[in-house]
């Protein structure tokens, strides 16, 4: 199975490098994130994801580290946006802060060519048209290839697409986020645009590894989810058990099924799950060829989805970063 991302066809299973840096507890050894990476290439994953706050510019050099020497067999994809002081986080997408971003990223990657630049999130201090204009200098000046945005609405993406045509969109998309279908998912089909869906598997919810999130580090952003709370995750924990006897029933993981769904939602569709597990990582790339009933699929999707599901994915410090549409009862 191939689809494309800015024009080149790649694997609709990209890798999210994310967790190998920063976000889910501590992180593995170097080596152990060196063999991971390199695995993935060897397997066929074509398509890396990471960004500039992953680790504050660790995962980028990583990266460089692990895989660079290979640059010719990825797709390369980063971001820019979010800001991160301490406990305080904001978002600049001013073309100041696109362009000083980016030559960090080039440099932290030890390459002078990322195919894909997101904004991170979406900016309302600066015009739509001034931070895509950044972005257009920079691909007239052979940085990047493409640009993206992350957790834009509908509105917002057509806005960036009309001043230059837009690459691909990077939401939360998964069984229990389905906040693009309000909006997003129309728009990118309408545009042509890739929707590469992050957190596919429900932060790991959906790979029928966590049963207590009370045992996770501090540190892990899911300790500060409402789903993974005291009140919240048991109600929670009783659907992916579910899941994951439907999925027993189809001979897969409860987590392939989840990758498959999010696949079937359109053509345009990709996902990029993240691991530190080798065998997670064989596990997720053999998603898409799998042979899954559709109705086993649409069940999966009445077993888990917006309706099922207790808990804003965010905590409300987070929340207003977020410009993808809202539900009414969020």
């Amino acid at each position: 199975m191939q689809r494309t991302i800015a024009g080149r066809p790649l694997h609709p299973v990209g890798l999210g490098c994310m967790n190998l840096s920063w976000a889910y507890g501590t992180p593995p050894g170097e080596d152990d994130c060196i063999a991971l990476l390199n695995r993935a290439l060897d397997i066929g994953y074509n398509h890396l994801d990471t960004a500039n706050i992953y680790g504050g510019g660790k995962n980028e050099a990583l990266l460089k580290k692990a895989v660079m020497h290979r640059r010719a067999e990825f797709f390369l994809a980063s971001k820019v946006g979010i800001v991160v002081d301490g406990p305080k986080r904001g978002v600049d997408c001013s073309p100041e802060a696109i362009t000083t971003s980016l030559d960090a990223s080039l440099e932290r990657l030890g390459t002078d060519h990322i195919d894909l630049f997101y904004m991170h999130r979406f900016d309302p201090k600066v015009p739509v048209a001034d931070s895509v204009g950044a972005m257009v200098r920079a691909i007239e000046a052979g940085k990047i290839g493409a640009y993206g945005v992350s957790e834009w609405s509908a509105a917002h993406l057509r806005e960036a697409h009309a001043v230059h045509p837009m690459a691909a969109v990077q939401p939360e998309y998964s069984l229990w986020t389905r906040n693009v279908e309000i909006g997003v998912l129309e728009a990118t089909r309408e545009l042509g645009t890739a929707l590469v869906a992050f957190s596919p598997t429900g932060r790991g919810a959906f790979g029928g590894v966590l049963k207590d999130p009370s045992t996770l580090e501090e540190q892990d952003l899911r300790t500060r989810m409402p789903r993974f709370n005291a009140e919240n995750w048991p109600h929670n924990l009783r659907l992916v058990e579910r899941l994951g006897e439907l999925a027993a029933d189809q001979n897969v993981t409860p987590a392939q099924l989840a990758l498959r769904w999010v696949l079937e939602q359109g053509e345009n569709c990709h996902v990029i799950p993240g691991t530190t597990s080798l065998a997670h990582l064989e596990e997720n790339w053999a998603s898409s060829e799998l042979a899954i009933p559709a109705e086993a699929i649409a069940e999966a999707g009445r077993i888990i989805n917006h309706d099922t599901v207790r808990g804003h994915r965010y905590h409300d410090a987070i929340r207003p970063t977020i410009d993808t549409e809202e539900f009414e009862d969020a």
